[in-house]
């Protein structure tokens, strides 16, 4: 059949095992077959095929996927007592955990099953030797080329279905699948078998985003009850947060372009930016608490024009941004129209299409909260209207599809992303730690700074956090050199720690180190210096700034706490999925873990709580189930609780 024909319509079944077996009868006996990252991996279906295949080394099976999210495990102790009820609660008792996550877990995948998946659930898999070693370090745009390459030869994925059932949407997953489909067309081979499963939780967006039925072979619609989404629980802004995302949010410029990751850090990102548009003096104080040199730029007011959304993943981040009217700034797929509106020309006409058939939000996926996929259910037809889903190559480059276009879009582009761990001459750690262990997977990371250095007005901001606390105490993020690299320091842009920015694009080796030392905890500097005088790379008479000095955790905590006080940089500044009780208990299981990291601070912490007479708070002991403790190990960890309350009640702060 042509790859234009008009389709005959899907086989409908009801039953899983019917899909399965109708699958494993159009496939040949080694089974290579694709699924989406995140939530638009098909659950269910791929638990029952992976049950019928696992006892079956007859019929090998190679699974390509990405970000196989599986809710947290609860383990033993305090974060076990908490972790337990809150993930029953959250997730459900019948949410259907992928069975080969957790056989990967226990590195228990029968040999005839290989998973190769380019993106892990961050951490999850370090001690997977068969997530490790069946890992494809893939940039987000070359995936659809590289299942091609492998030759999948079908496709499972959720979808959601119009009432009517005649349409479906590929809803949080435009990213892969027709690139893949056209990836696999192109090279004369056999269209792959593409099978839905309808899930009635998902939400329907529209657009490109929709295809026919017909689109697919087969539609499965498995009978009630219908387990929920996943859903991300969203978590605390930390002081050091708030800090490197609003010096990020100082170098957005309004009526440009915005894209963002997932994290406490985008997070922070994105408060900055709304209150900058709804409380523009509040906006203001933040920054000068900060030493911000940009706390009083004319250039950071209110935005009048507002921005344009273009980010791989639509996130609770860009809920927040659009209902408070920083995302507005709308586009067209129309070449001559972007032109006019980039020289001033437009007539009233072009912008009367721009407001009625204009798009400000793109993604090629979405991940959130409970209540984000509330909102995107209920969104009004205007606002359904603006958003976009896209494939994974037109959002996250410019090459291949309509580039003129694309690069008037996306004026004055900023791209924020994530890394842990940068060296002084500006090379990033993203992914993967020294010894090739993978932690989570380039994504699309590369894309967008290799994105923002072709674009003649964007920028690349690499967000970290100055430290991390560890087993022998706190070490810098900001390193000499490190054995392993996600982007190379040819690449090199801007980096922002809770410390502010350093700006290396285009500047000499001797000048990026002293500005990564600029951005550096104070506890680090001269120990980075001295690798950078010994290396040949900085000047010998070279003397830090007083100002430097002031780069400590205690100095930002001080900062920050009348603004923490006052509501200005809340806890959970996109909203909790916590309860009141459980928010307390989150501060405290964090104070805890902080100051037990290492050997010594445990044994301190411990004769601390053991020798006062701390109460805690008598419902979060409740919900701890230690109101009442017996044995020696619940008595002490109800001491450890009751310290880390009264430590960090709110008044205290």
């Amino acid at each position: 059949m042509s790859a234009h024909a008009p389709r005959p319509e899907p086989v409908r079944v009801e039953s899983l095992d019917t899909a399965v077996a109708w699958l494993l009868d159009r496939l040949p006996p080694t089974l290579h077959v694709g699924a989406p990252l995140g939530l638009g991996k098909p659950h269910r279906l791929l638990n029952a095929l992976y049950a019928r295949i696992e006892g079956d080394p007859a019929r090998p099976l190679h699974l390509y996927t990405a970000l196989s999210l599986d809710p947290p495990r609860p383990g033993a102790g305090l974060e076990g007592r908490f972790l337990g009820p809150f993930v029953q609660r959250h997730f459900g008792d019948d949410f259907p955990r992928l069975a080969y996550v957790d056989a990967m877990r226990r590195n228990a995948l029968p040999a005839h099953v290989r998973v190769e998946e380019f993106y892990l659930q961050s951490g999850a898999m370090l001690a997977s030797s068969q997530a490790q070693r069946y890992y494809a370090s893939l940039n987000y745009t070359h995936v659809a080329r590289a299942l091609a390459d492998r030759g999948v030869g079908a496709i499972v994925q959720k979808v959601a279905t119009s009432p009517d059932g005649a349409r479906l949407s590929l809803s949080s997953n435009t990213d892969l699948t027709q690139d893949t489909v056209d990836a696999v067309l192109a090279r004369g081979m056999d269209r792959p078998l593409l099978v839905a499963e309808v899930d009635p939780h998902l939400p329907w967006l529209g657009g490109s985003a929709a295809v026919d039925a017909s689109w697919f072979d087969l539609v499965v619609t498995p009978p009630a009850p219908h387990p929920g989404l996943f859903a991300l629980p969203r978590q605390p802004v930390a002081a050091v947060d708030y800090a490197i995302g609003f010096h990020a949010s100082t170098r957005v410029p309004d009526g440009g372009t915005l894209q963002i990751g997932i994290g406490a850090l985008a997070d922070a990102l994105c408060h900055a930016l709304a209150l900058r548009h709804t409380d523009n003096p509040a906006y203001r104080r933040v920054l000068r608490a900060l030493h911000s040199p940009r706390a009083d730029d004319p250039s950071l007011g209110p935005f009048d024009t507002g921005l344009y959304g273009c980010s791989e993943m639509i996130n609770e981040g860009f809920k927040r941004l659009v209902e408070a009217g920083v995302i507005r700034r709308r586009v067209v797929d129309d070449l001559p129209l972007m032109r006019r509106l980039d020289e001033g020309t437009a007539t009233a006409d072009d912008l009367r299409r721009l407001e009625n058939e204009g798009e400000f939000l793109h993604g090629a996926f979405y991940l959130g909260s409970h209540d984000f996929y509330d909102w995107l259910r209920a969104l009004p037809d205007d606002t359904r209207r603006g958003i976009g889903m896209r494939r994974i190559s037109e959002v996250n480059e410019l090459y291949g599809g309509n580039e003129t276009l694309e690069r008037l879009q996306r004026r004055d582009a900023r791209f924020f992303n994530s890394c842990m761990m940068a060296t002084a001459l500006g090379a990033a750690v993203s992914d993967a730690l020294d010894d090739g262990r993978v932690v989570s997977g380039v994504g699309g990371q590369y894309n967008f700074v290799a994105m923002a250095h072709a674009l003649p007005d964007a920028r690349s901001a690499l967000m970290l956090r100055a430290t991390r606390d560890g087993g022998s105490g706190a070490g810098s993020n900001i390193r000499w050199s490190y054995g392993h690299t996600t982007i190379p320091r040819h690449l090199r842009d801007l980096y922002i720690t809770e410390y502010g920015v350093a700006d290396l694009r285009g500047r000499s080796d001797e000048d990026c180190v002293i500005a990564m030392a600029a951005i550096t905890d104070a506890r680090f500097q001269r120990g980075l210096l001295e690798d950078a005088r010994r290396n040949g790379k900085l000047a010998h008479g070279f003397a830090p700034p007083p100002d430097w000095s002031r780069n400590t955790p205690a100095a930002l905590d001080d900062a920050l706490a009348p603004l923490r006080r006052d509501g200005t940089l809340p806890d959970y500044p996109l909203g909790s999925d916590f309860t009141d009780v459980e928010q307390q208990l989150v501060r405290a299981l964090s104070w805890l873990k902080a100051r037990t990291a290492t050997r010594r601070g445990l044994i301190a912490t411990l004769l601390h709580a053991l020798a006062t007479g701390h109460g805690g708070d008598p419902d979060a002991l409740e919900r701890m189930a230690l109101t009442s403790p017996e044995g020696i190990k619940s008595r002490i960890e109800a001491r450890l609780l009751a310290l880390a309350l009264d430590s960090t009640r709110v008044d205290h702060q």
